[in-house]
């Protein structure tokens, strides 16, 4: 089935639904199965979502999931309503790039997933959030993230071992707003979470934390390298990384 064909179901499909919507909330309709037949119309919505993804129409996609998230929250399917957010997340995310959309929408999904008591799910929303608000900048909004969910992988024997990553994250945050700050926070991480102090991200930190005291852009470059040949660096840690470098190299330039 081509492009326009596609549409044309996923058309078919939402006026389907628009039909089932109005006879479930006639007076007869709510009296024999309202909220079945709202069950019925969210289905055919995301259907037609789908439909309209696979035709790349994102925009009519968007519209359907809205929809029926407008639905599922008006029955108090929170649950349900956050996987759509994060569908429609998603397409922001990746196929329209508007990063501002795609974090409203992880926030949203993250605060239906919080009050059905989903923490994992929440969390993983909000590590989504916090990787876009700190390349855009908005360090203290992923320094809380990321400081909140280490917190809670740490008082957790499944994730325990996941919490380095999240306050090395947010140390790396602190050091791109101020040295001092992310000297604070190592300490105050290392405090909170002993194990965190013999992992090679602390050590990573410490090492760039005294490459910049130093001034010394080469032994902050060669800590990094040496980094790297073990645990790869992504691409959220390297440019990270980078901004920081660059201030050395800025303070470095200002002192000659």
């Amino acid at each position: 089935m081509d492009n326009s064909g596609k549409e044309k179901e996923a058309t078919a499909l939402m006026a389907e639904a628009e039909k089932k919507l109005k006879s479930s909330q006639s007076f007869f309709g709510a009296l024999f199965g309202g909220s079945s037949k709202q069950e019925e119309a969210c289905d055919m919505y995301v259907r037609a979502a789908n439909m309209f993804k696979m035709a790349k129409n994102w925009c009519e996609a968007i519209n359907c999931l809205n929809r029926a998230i407008e639905i599922y929250t008006d029955m108090g399917r929170f649950t349900i309503a956050a996987k759509h957010h994060m569908s429609i997340a998603e397409i922001y995310e990746t196929e329209m790039v508007d990063i501002d959309k795609a974090i409203a929408h992880y926030e949203q999904a993250a605060d239906y997933y919080k009050g059905e008591e989903s923490t994992s799910s929440a969390n993983k929303c909000l590590l989504k959030v916090a990787t876009y608000a700190a390349q855009l900048e908005q360090y203290h909004k992923a320094i809380e993230i990321y400081e909140q969910v280490g917190t809670h992988a740490m008082d957790s024997t499944l994730l325990k071992y996941s919490a380095k990553d999240h306050f090395f994250k947010a140390a790396l945050c602190h050091f791109c707003v101020d040295m001092l700050n992310a000297k604070l926070a190592v300490q105050k991480y290392e405090e909170m979470f002993p194990a965190f102090s013999d992992s090679r991200e602390c050590k990573l930190l410490k090492k760039l934390l005294n490459a910049y005291e130093e001034q010394n852009v080469d032994a902050y470059t060669d800590s990094v390298k040496e980094f790297d040949t073990i645990s790869r660096l992504d691409q959220w840690l390297t440019t990270m990384l980078l901004r920081i470098k660059k201030t050395i190299q800025e303070d470095e330039y200002d002192l000659r």
